[in-house]
Protein backbone atom coordinates (compact mmCIF):
# COMPACT_ATOMS: atom_id res chain seq x y z
CA UNK A 1 0.00 0.00 0.00
CA UNK A 2 1.00 3.34 -0.82
CA UNK A 3 1.15 5.84 1.76
CA UNK A 4 1.03 9.80 1.69
CA UNK A 5 0.45 12.70 3.40
CA UNK A 6 -3.00 12.82 2.06
CA UNK A 7 -4.21 9.26 2.38
CA UNK A 8 -3.49 5.74 1.47
CA UNK A 9 -5.04 3.45 -1.70
CA UNK A 10 -4.58 0.05 -2.22
CA UNK A 11 -2.30 -1.59 -5.34
CA UNK A 12 -3.78 -3.45 -8.04
CA UNK A 13 -3.17 -6.71 -6.67
CA UNK A 14 -6.04 -6.33 -4.26
CA UNK A 15 -4.61 -7.76 -1.02
CA UNK A 16 -8.09 -7.95 1.56
CA UNK A 17 -6.69 -5.76 4.17
CA UNK A 18 -5.27 -3.15 2.18
CA UNK A 19 -8.82 -2.88 0.16
CA UNK A 20 -10.51 -3.08 3.79
CA UNK A 21 -8.05 0.08 4.85
CA UNK A 22 -8.44 2.30 1.97
CA UNK A 23 -12.31 1.86 2.18
CA UNK A 24 -12.00 2.50 6.20
CA UNK A 25 -10.31 5.87 4.52
CA UNK A 26 -13.14 6.97 2.71
CA UNK A 27 -16.04 5.51 4.90
CA UNK A 28 -17.04 9.25 6.11
CA UNK A 29 -17.73 11.09 2.58
CA UNK A 30 -18.13 8.00 0.45
CA UNK A 31 -21.61 8.09 -0.38
CA UNK A 32 -21.29 11.92 -1.11
CA UNK A 33 -18.08 11.36 -3.26
CA UNK A 34 -20.09 8.73 -5.39
CA UNK A 35 -22.97 10.86 -6.04
CA UNK A 36 -20.37 13.90 -7.02
CA UNK A 37 -18.05 11.74 -9.18
CA UNK A 38 -20.97 10.10 -10.94
CA UNK A 39 -22.95 13.31 -11.56
CA UNK A 40 -25.98 11.90 -9.62
CA UNK A 41 -26.08 8.52 -11.82
CA UNK A 42 -25.32 6.34 -9.42
CA UNK A 43 -29.14 6.28 -7.96
CA UNK A 44 -30.66 5.18 -10.99
CA UNK A 45 -27.54 2.66 -11.52
CA UNK A 46 -29.12 1.33 -8.04
CA UNK A 47 -32.34 1.25 -8.97
CA UNK A 48 -31.40 -0.64 -12.09
CA UNK A 49 -30.03 -3.34 -9.95
CA UNK A 50 -32.87 -3.86 -7.87
CA UNK A 51 -35.02 -3.79 -11.17
CA UNK A 52 -32.91 -6.54 -12.81
CA UNK A 53 -33.19 -8.68 -9.86
CA UNK A 54 -36.78 -9.12 -9.81
CA UNK A 55 -37.42 -9.00 -6.26
CA UNK A 56 -40.38 -9.89 -4.51
CA UNK A 57 -41.63 -9.39 -0.86
CA UNK A 58 -40.24 -12.23 1.31
CA UNK A 59 -37.35 -13.12 -0.92
CA UNK A 60 -33.78 -13.37 0.91
CA UNK A 61 -31.23 -11.05 -0.94
CA UNK A 62 -27.67 -10.85 -0.24
CA UNK A 63 -25.80 -7.11 -1.16
CA UNK A 64 -21.90 -8.25 -1.05
CA UNK A 65 -19.62 -5.01 -0.94
CA UNK A 66 -22.48 -3.35 0.32
CA UNK A 67 -20.21 -0.14 1.96
CA UNK A 68 -22.72 1.98 4.00
CA UNK A 69 -25.77 -0.22 2.95
CA UNK A 70 -26.90 2.75 0.57
CA UNK A 71 -27.43 -0.37 -2.02
CA UNK A 72 -29.02 -2.71 0.67
CA UNK A 73 -31.49 -0.05 1.53
CA UNK A 74 -32.68 0.34 -2.00
CA UNK A 75 -33.34 -3.56 -2.37
CA UNK A 76 -35.49 -3.57 0.34
CA UNK A 77 -37.85 -1.38 -1.47
CA UNK A 78 -38.96 -4.24 -3.03
CA UNK A 79 -40.64 -5.61 0.09
CA UNK A 80 -37.20 -8.82 0.09
CA UNK A 81 -35.35 -9.03 3.28
CA UNK A 82 -32.19 -7.94 2.25
CA UNK A 83 -29.14 -7.95 3.98
CA UNK A 84 -25.46 -6.40 3.14
CA UNK A 85 -21.91 -7.65 3.70
CA UNK A 86 -18.72 -5.86 3.68
CA UNK A 87 -14.74 -6.28 4.43
CA UNK A 88 -14.44 -2.51 5.53
CA UNK A 89 -15.52 -1.93 9.23
CA UNK A 90 -15.08 1.59 8.56
CA UNK A 91 -17.84 1.57 6.13
CA UNK A 92 -20.00 -0.75 8.21
CA UNK A 93 -20.05 1.45 11.23
CA UNK A 94 -20.39 4.81 9.21
CA UNK A 95 -23.42 2.72 7.45
CA UNK A 96 -24.60 1.98 10.97
CA UNK A 97 -24.89 5.72 12.17
CA UNK A 98 -26.99 6.55 8.96
CA UNK A 99 -28.59 3.40 8.43
CA UNK A 100 -29.44 1.43 11.81
CA UNK A 101 -32.30 -0.16 10.89
CA UNK A 102 -30.33 -1.73 7.33
CA UNK A 103 -28.70 -5.64 8.61
CA UNK A 104 -25.22 -5.04 7.98
CA UNK A 105 -22.54 -7.71 8.89
CA UNK A 106 -18.76 -8.00 8.26
CA UNK A 107 -17.88 -10.28 5.62
CA UNK A 108 -15.28 -11.18 3.02
CA UNK A 109 -16.83 -11.97 -0.26
CA UNK A 110 -14.41 -15.02 -0.55
CA UNK A 111 -15.70 -16.41 2.75
CA UNK A 112 -18.92 -15.52 2.95
CA UNK A 113 -20.30 -16.18 6.41
CA UNK A 114 -23.51 -17.91 5.26
CA UNK A 115 -24.76 -21.30 4.70
CA UNK A 116 -25.25 -23.11 1.37
CA UNK A 117 -28.25 -21.94 -1.03
CA UNK A 118 -29.05 -19.23 1.73
CA UNK A 119 -30.40 -17.03 -0.43
CA UNK A 120 -32.98 -16.58 -3.30
CA UNK A 121 -30.47 -13.41 -5.06
CA UNK A 122 -27.41 -12.01 -4.32
CA UNK A 123 -25.89 -9.45 -6.05
CA UNK A 124 -22.07 -6.96 -5.84
CA UNK A 125 -22.16 -3.45 -6.90
CA UNK A 126 -18.55 -1.71 -7.64
CA UNK A 127 -17.04 -4.37 -5.31
CA UNK A 128 -16.40 -7.33 -7.66
CA UNK A 129 -13.25 -5.38 -9.47
CA UNK A 130 -11.67 -5.22 -6.03
CA UNK A 131 -11.46 -8.51 -5.06
CA UNK A 132 -8.42 -9.97 -5.68
CA UNK A 133 -9.44 -13.48 -6.85
CA UNK A 134 -12.45 -12.29 -9.40
CA UNK A 135 -13.29 -16.32 -10.47
CA UNK A 136 -13.57 -17.82 -6.03
CA UNK A 137 -16.10 -14.64 -5.27
CA UNK A 138 -18.27 -15.84 -8.46
CA UNK A 139 -18.10 -19.12 -7.18
CA UNK A 140 -18.41 -18.22 -3.21
CA UNK A 141 -22.09 -15.89 -4.62
CA UNK A 142 -23.30 -19.06 -6.50
CA UNK A 143 -22.30 -21.30 -3.26
CA UNK A 144 -24.58 -18.89 -1.38
CA UNK A 145 -27.34 -19.01 -3.66
CA UNK A 146 -30.10 -21.85 -4.06
CA UNK A 147 -30.51 -22.95 -7.58
CA UNK A 148 -32.05 -21.13 -9.66
CA UNK A 149 -31.67 -17.84 -7.70
CA UNK A 150 -30.39 -14.67 -9.44
CA UNK A 151 -27.41 -12.97 -9.75
CA UNK A 152 -27.03 -9.00 -10.56
CA UNK A 153 -23.24 -7.70 -11.17
CA UNK A 154 -23.73 -4.14 -11.12
CA UNK A 155 -19.76 -2.88 -12.11
CA UNK A 156 -18.42 -0.11 -13.92
CA UNK A 157 -17.20 -1.73 -17.39
CA UNK A 158 -16.18 -0.56 -21.07
CA UNK A 159 -17.91 2.37 -23.17
CA UNK A 160 -19.34 1.11 -26.16
CA UNK A 161 -18.95 4.28 -28.44
CA UNK A 162 -15.08 4.81 -29.29
CA UNK A 163 -15.39 8.67 -28.74
CA UNK A 164 -16.97 8.56 -25.61
CA UNK A 165 -14.62 5.99 -24.46
CA UNK A 166 -11.73 7.94 -25.31
CA UNK A 167 -13.37 10.89 -23.25
CA UNK A 168 -14.04 8.60 -20.22
CA UNK A 169 -11.02 7.19 -19.68
CA UNK A 170 -9.54 11.00 -19.56
CA UNK A 171 -11.90 11.65 -16.94
CA UNK A 172 -11.13 8.38 -15.31
CA UNK A 173 -7.88 9.49 -15.16
CA UNK A 174 -7.34 13.06 -14.97
CA UNK A 175 -10.32 15.16 -13.85
CA UNK A 176 -11.61 12.03 -11.19
CA UNK A 177 -8.74 12.67 -9.12
CA UNK A 178 -8.77 16.09 -9.08
CA UNK A 179 -12.97 15.91 -8.38
CA UNK A 180 -12.02 13.88 -5.34
CA UNK A 181 -9.75 15.63 -3.94
CA UNK A 182 -12.07 18.40 -3.39
CA UNK A 183 -14.94 16.01 -1.63
CA UNK A 184 -13.36 12.82 -0.17
CA UNK A 185 -11.75 12.10 2.93
CA UNK A 186 -9.30 9.98 1.36
CA UNK A 187 -8.84 11.37 -2.37
CA UNK A 188 -5.70 8.89 -3.29
CA UNK A 189 -7.92 5.73 -3.22
CA UNK A 190 -9.89 7.34 -6.02
CA UNK A 191 -6.24 7.20 -8.12
CA UNK A 192 -6.64 3.09 -7.24
CA UNK A 193 -10.41 3.13 -8.12
CA UNK A 194 -9.87 4.81 -11.54
CA UNK A 195 -7.03 2.55 -11.87
CA UNK A 196 -8.89 -0.65 -11.11
CA UNK A 197 -11.58 0.34 -13.84
CA UNK A 198 -9.46 0.89 -16.49
CA UNK A 199 -7.58 -2.78 -15.60
CA UNK A 200 -11.17 -4.07 -15.57
CA UNK A 201 -12.06 -6.77 -18.47
CA UNK A 202 -14.93 -5.54 -20.88
CA UNK A 203 -18.68 -6.94 -20.75
CA UNK A 204 -18.15 -10.01 -23.15
CA UNK A 205 -14.98 -10.91 -20.68
CA UNK A 206 -16.99 -10.79 -17.38
CA UNK A 207 -19.46 -12.42 -18.93
CA UNK A 208 -17.31 -15.60 -19.65
CA UNK A 209 -16.43 -15.70 -16.15
CA UNK A 210 -19.77 -15.12 -14.41
CA UNK A 211 -20.62 -18.81 -17.05
CA UNK A 212 -17.57 -20.44 -15.52
CA UNK A 213 -18.11 -19.78 -12.15
CA UNK A 214 -21.59 -22.23 -11.72
CA UNK A 215 -24.13 -19.50 -13.35
CA UNK A 216 -25.65 -20.10 -16.18
CA UNK A 217 -28.28 -17.95 -18.68
CA UNK A 218 -25.79 -15.02 -18.34
CA UNK A 219 -26.25 -11.94 -20.25
CA UNK A 220 -25.66 -8.39 -19.74
CA UNK A 221 -27.36 -4.81 -19.90
CA UNK A 222 -25.17 -1.74 -20.59
CA UNK A 223 -26.39 1.82 -18.56
CA UNK A 224 -24.64 5.13 -19.41
CA UNK A 225 -23.23 3.88 -22.55
CA UNK A 226 -21.10 0.95 -20.78
CA UNK A 227 -19.77 3.11 -18.16
CA UNK A 228 -21.68 0.39 -16.55
CA UNK A 229 -22.90 -2.78 -16.70
CA UNK A 230 -25.23 -4.72 -15.30
CA UNK A 231 -24.83 -8.51 -15.59
CA UNK A 232 -27.74 -11.03 -14.94
CA UNK A 233 -27.16 -14.61 -14.44
CA UNK A 234 -29.11 -17.44 -12.40
CA UNK A 235 -27.48 -20.31 -10.64
CA UNK A 236 -27.61 -23.65 -12.09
Amino acid sequence: MSHTPQGQRASLDKQPHEVAAMFDGVAARYDLTNTVLSFGQDRSWRRATRAALGLRPGERVLDVGAGTGVSTEELAHSGAYAVGADLSLGMLYAGKRTRPSVPLLAGDALRLPFADASFDAVTISFALRNVNDTDAALAELARVTRPGGRLVVCEFSTPVNPAFRTVYLSYLMRSLPAVARAVSSNPDAYVYLAESIRAWPDQAALAARIGAAGWGRVAWRNLTGGVVALHRAVRN
